[in-house]
């Protein structure tokens, strides 16, 4: 039987149900921190979610792709996910294990040095992938346009969840329910004005978009990670 088990064996319905159910959302409207990475996540999910509506219209319609080749374009998606395992073992292996053996735990925040980076390679990969996606461009430009994103995504949610349950380890599991429900919620919504989006906007128009969305988090993130020990001081939920 687990901590948590042990601890709710005494609890009644309703008390489960608050801590399950209303502790998280009380959580999400009063405490900046989860506020904002509950909603930079769930926009980046939409967002990320969204730009996979363009493939077929860049690699079907411009560069005359098959369908089985167009989907091996999301092969890139792999790729991009190991250049990020590979990326963020080798920052904990050489600098993040090393330092805690030396300095001890340092607050959460320092666990997002690695999401800074990765914010900016969003609207970074965007961009380009959005303004080479064009037939006098080779098809390859715009797949490291996507690489580039996909990595900065991998980045970004690692680091994020792995900041919740060390800033909030009480609600941990709430957090992460209460944070993919809200990632869910605005990736299912997205994707039903993505593709009207790009047919209206055009493919660089349309992408555009999506990169001038994701420019937003990039001033949210360094004030986390600047300012989130100051946020957490005054939480009465967070870990002290």
């Amino acid at each position: 039987m687990s901590q948590s088990e042990i601890d709710q064996k005494s609890w009644t319905l309703s008390e489960v149900v608050k801590d399950a159910l209303i502790k998280p959302m009380e959580i999400f409207v009063k405490d900046p921190a989860v506020t904002f990475t509950n909603v930079y996540t769930a926009l980046t999910y939409g967002i990320y979610y969204s730009f996979f509506e363009v493939f077929p219209l860049v690699y079907g319609d411009i560069y005359h792709f098959n369908l089985g080749v167009t989907g091996l374009c999301f092969v890139t998606i792999g790729v991009a996910c190991v250049l990020g395992v590979t990326t963020f073992l080798t920052y904990q292996i050489l600098y993040l294990i090393p330092d805690i053996k030396k300095n001890g735990m340092r607050p959460p925040e320092h666990r997002l040095v690695p999401a800074l980076f990765g914010v900016v390679m969003l609207p970074i990969g965007y961009f380009l992938f959005g303004w080479t996606a064009r037939a006098d461009v080779h098809w390859i430009v715009s797949l490291i346009g996507c690489c580039i994103l996909v990595y900065g995504n991998f980045l970004i949610f690692q680091c994020v969840f792995i900041y919740l349950p060390l800033s909030y380890p009480k609600y941990a599991a709430s957090l992460f329910a209460a944070n993919d429900f809200l990632r869910a919620l605005f990736a299912a919504a997205c994707v039903l004005f993505a593709r009207p989006m790009f047919l209206n906007l055009g493919i660089g128009g349309g992408v555009s978009v999506l990169a001038g969305l994701s420019c937003l988090g990039v001033v949210g993130m360094f004030c986390l990670w600047k300012y989130g020990a100051w946020l957490r001081s005054r939480s009465t939920f967070a870990a002290k």
